[in-house]
């Protein structure tokens, strides 16, 4: 069988396919419409993020078998479609999920403890000790939406922590040592801290907005390391204004769909954002939560164990 590798990815992945029997080619450089031309030959293909994988690209793939994803969300491929043509897909949250977990945590912690701010005061010469005065995750009641792999390995993490950990999923019965099931009602009748888990659908598009953000009891903190596009930004800041929402720690942002330079580049940054840059209870990075040294050799091995248990004669 042969495979067209459309992004480099860890040596490990080439490595292990090419000794479980396959054919390895690699184009990371060519255009779609160049790609679409030749995606006949091959009976499988490996992308990370290059372009999205619609219908008309599927349509020519007409000896593709499976496509392998080395990441965990699926968004840029038309799944409907590849489905309904008998072609596996093929993902690897199993990979990330650990680092994912670790991140969450960390940009909780550091969020709670005012870490960046206290780091880029005292590096001036300012020793502020009661403006850096921190606040402790024990006896919190921490949220999850979206219980896969990322909201399970977060509440792995938590355990170490004497707090309540409840989560909110479309998938029945999921409840486990680590967490407990509830509905949405119900975190937002308790929680002090939602963090979200969940995939890039049209449900979760611009979930987080205003109305359900209203819909909290309790001044609570935000943390997204899932996808920009579950958070509506402009009604982030609003609540953040107000104090509805005490700080937020975003690895995503919805303004990934563009250039992320652009917006600098062509000193283009939109309003909501320039806020977030500028307050203090607000920690950010580049979707990085999942992009740990570690995890880069789990998802290779990941996608290749699972093309080799399926494909592999």
């Amino acid at each position: 069988m042969k495979i067209l590798h459309l992004d480099s990815n860890h040596p490990l992945l080439i490595e292990a396919l090419t000794a479980a029997g396959f054919t390895n080619d690699e184009d990371y450089t060519s255009s779609k419409a160049a790609i679409e031309a030749k995606i006949h030959e091959y009976d499988g293909f490996i992308i990370r993020s290059r372009f999205s994988i619609d219908e008309n690209f599927l349509s020519k793939a007409t000896s593709l078998k499976f496509i392998g994803r080395v990441g965990a969300g699926l968004e840029n491929i038309d799944c409907e479609y590849a489905k309904r043509q008998g072609i596996t897909l093929i993902a690897a949250p199993e990979g990330n999920r650990n680092a994912v977990g670790e991140h969450t945590l960390g940009m909780l912690l550091s969020l709670f403890n005012k870490l960046t701010k206290a780091n880029q005061e005292v590096k001036q010469g300012k020793w502020l000790r009661e403006e850096n005065r921190g606040i402790e995750l024990d006896g919190k009641t921490v949220a999850l939406i979206g219980y896969g792999n990322m909201g399970k390995s977060f509440a792995k993490k938590l355990k170490g922590f004497d707090v309540k950990v409840l989560c909110y999923d479309l998938k029945p019965e999921v409840s486990d040592a680590n967490c407990s099931q509830t509905t949405l009602k119900d975190i937002q009748e308790k929680a002090d801290v939602l963090s979200i888990h969940t995939p890039q659908t049209k449900a979760t598009s611009q979930f987080i907005n205003t109305a359900f953000i209203n819909g909290f009891k309790k001044n609570f903190w935000l943390i997204n390391t899932a996808r920009g596009s579950a958070v509506l930004t402009t009604d982030l800041v609003a609540a953040l204004k107000s104090g509805k929402i005490l700080g937020a720690a975003l690895d995503v942002l919805e303004y990934e769909k563009a250039s992320f330079e652009h917006l600098f580049s062509k000193n283009n940054v939109p309003e909501a954002f320039e806020y977030l840059i500028n307050a203090n209870n607000v920690l950010l990075s580049p979707h990085v939560a999942g992009w740990t040294t570690e995890s880069h050799i789990k998802l290779a091995k990941t996608v290749a164990d699972k093309i080799t248990a399926l494909f592999s004669k």
